[in-house]
């Protein structure tokens, strides 16, 4: 069992950033990633980060998001820089224990309750 709990999302003009935080009661063997929603959309993976380490992005924020872990703080984060209104989202924390390594994709077996990241234009 893991829990999560996110923090850190806000209003912020396009161009800003944002670093958006997820506590966690353990990392151990479990795989962690980002998912966001937009209102009246389906839920989209955004990033993931391995058990080892490896870093992984959807196409529309490379370059743009960093994804990285602080195993000494239970904590995973996500840097988002030159945000664009089109990021504006419910952006869920999630962990799971499959990983696959061709896709870079982490099924996540366990969400927090998330948080709202709004970017005006």
């Amino acid at each position: 069992q893991v829990q999560l709990v996110e923090s850190g999302g806000g209003s912020v003009q396009a161009g800003g950033s944002l670093r958006l935080s997820c506590a966690y009661t353990s990392s151990s063997s479990y795989c962690m990633g980002w998912f966001r929603q937009a209102a009246g959309k389906q839920r989209e993976w955004v990033s993931s980060i391995s058990f080892d380490g490896r870093t992984s992005y959807v196409d529309s924020v490379k370059g743009r998001f960093t994804i990285s872990q602080d195993n000494a703080k239970n904590t995973l984060y996500l840097q988002m820089n030159s945000l664009k209104p089109e990021d504006t989202s419910v952006y869920y924390c999630a962990a799971g224990s499959t990983y696959y390594s061709d896709s870079g994709y982490c099924l996540p077996g366990y969400w927090g309750q998330g948080t709202q990241v709004t970017v005006s234009s």
